[in-house]
């Protein structure tokens, strides 16, 4: 007989619980376990579907107390393999609890349950002429988006998912119900715990509840295109405008490998040059003062090829091309699969690490896009590989050990979006240094059975903090 795992022990009590919502089937433990890269299959044990946040905390009691692991999942979309249950135990689904709890128009904020997607959060919103502006690309579930801070193409205007949320409510590893933050724009009241919680990707307890900040729909909103000689130039035209305080809504790079990935995925038909995708929000007179703005900002790099997007269709269909990057950069290589990964700098070293993850992977022979919001200096590598390939894959770890690298030196983060999961965690002791061991003290005082999505965002190592001796 095999060994008996901990979840064996919890089963008939969790059946008990959920009974048809506890599956164990094949197909369903394969569906969790797969990911949008190239991380194998890792199916969980089971996978638990609640529907309360009372269930949630019973779900949790029950698994602190037999040692079973509990993996949040969201909508699947992350990059460096957070949701993946790799040391087995329970994926918590968290799809059924997907409701719209609250709308407070006149103070501008909505109560939401996790499991809801953002392009289906601002579907109902769209009667109140309110909308919650964070935009990732991936239709990512807001709970997954709080737990791994995600932010995407509007955050050089509206900021990340750090600064859109107001308030949780969160379960504990031994299934306690706590609430942080309130509905008041600020507070100065004991530790942050939301913001402790946001970017935690699931490691120290299970959002269940979130109050998020809207914003107005724009009045007018106006997108364009247009094209440079050179990365390089493309690059200072960002940092230009953003140093000159243009409000932009929007300002994204795509190098020349970029625009070549969406001509093949999207039949998009670009010239093969850096690009800029831009757009503006405000009054149709602002948004005609800020479009004339750039444009002379953009004439100084030689720019070329303006092209604007003003209907709602046209729109759309530019922001659907540049959210399929992900797609587009996967197309170029076998199979299909990609390696992403990420960096964030200082504006005003842009230009310097972008010129480098280029240069590092023509050295390495990859094949690897470049795309960002580079208005906040974060931006995408895409590297074709086949995980099958063990040089290729040699040398994409390697091009991300020379960005991550790159960086720091500059003075920049590891990931600006993406996280860590998985893939990332042999940084944080470069980015963070003596700061690792109070993370790890945080772990070990909200999960000290360590259930809660183990093995992701810490490195192994000592949980407790040293006394400096």
């Amino acid at each position: 007989m095999g060994e008996m795992k901990p979840l064996d022990t919890a089963l008939p009590a969790l059946q008990a619980l959920l009974g048809e919502r506890l599956v164990t089937t094949e197909a369903d433990r394969s569906l969790h376990g797969q990911n949008e890269t190239y991380y194998p299959v890792t199916p969980p044990d089971a996978v638990a579907y609640p529907d309360s946040t009372e269930e949630v905390s019973a779900i949790l009691r029950l698994c602190n107390r037999h040692g079973v692991p509990v993996t949040a999942y969201g909508a699947a979309s992350s990059l460096e393999g957070q949701h993946l249950a790799v040391e087995g135990g329970i994926s918590l689904d968290m799809s059924r609890m997907s409701g719209v709890l609250a709308v407070n128009s006149e103070d501008l904020n909505a109560v939401v349950q996790p499991g809801i997607t953002r392009k289906r959060l601002n579907e109902e919103l769209r009667a109140t002429g309110l909308f919650f502006p964070v935009d990732p690309g991936a239709d990512a579930s807001i709970g997954g988006m709080a737990a791994t801070r995600a932010s995407g193409t509007t955050a050089v205007r509206y900021g990340t998912m750090r600064e859109n949320i107001l308030a949780l409510e969160a379960v504990m590893a031994d299934g306690t119900v706590i609430r942080t933050g309130s509905r008041a724009r600020k507070s100065s009241t004991g530790y942050d715990l939301t913001h402790l919680l946001v970017g935690s990707e699931g490691t120290l307890g299970i959002i269940s509840e979130l109050t998020l900040r809207l914003q107005g729909i724009p009045e007018a909103v106006s997108a364009a295109t247009c094209r440079f000689p050179s990365v390089e130039d493309a690059v200072n035209c960002v940092i230009l405008t953003i140093q000159s305080g243009l409000p932009m809504a929007r300002i994204e790079l795509l190098d020349e490998m970029m625009v070549r990935g969406f001509n093949r995925y999207s039949q998009a038909d670009l010239p093969e040059e850096p690009h800029l995708f831009l757009e503006f929000h405000g009054s149709p007179a602002a948004v005609a003062e800020q479009s004339d703005a750039f444009g002379e900002i953009a004439a100084e790099f030689g720019a070329d090829g303006w092209k604007t997007a003003d209907t709602t269709e046209k729109r759309n269909a530019l922001w659907e091309m540049r959210h399929k990057a992900h797609y587009a950069s996967a197309a170029f290589g076998k199979g299909g699969h990609i390696w992403p990964t990420d960096v964030c700098v200082p504006i005003s070293h842009l230009a310097e690490a972008v010129l480098q993850a280029q240069r590092d992977a023509r050295r390495l022979g990859l094949t690897a896009t470049i795309v960002g919001h580079v208005g906040d200096g974060n931006f995408h590598a895409g590297l074709s590989v086949d995980p099958g390939d063990a040089d290729a894959m040699a040398h994409a770890e390697e091009f991300t050990q020379a960005l991550a690298e790159t960086a720091l030196r500059l003075g920049g983060t590891v990931s600006g979006e993406h996280g860590i999961g998985l893939g990332k965690q042999k940084f944080m002791g470069a980015e963070h240094g003596a700061a690792l061991a109070y993370m790890r003290a945080i772990k070990a005082g909200f999960d000290p059975n360590n259930i809660l999505n183990p093995g992701k965002l810490l490195p192994p190592g000592n949980r407790e903090v040293s006394d400096g001796s």
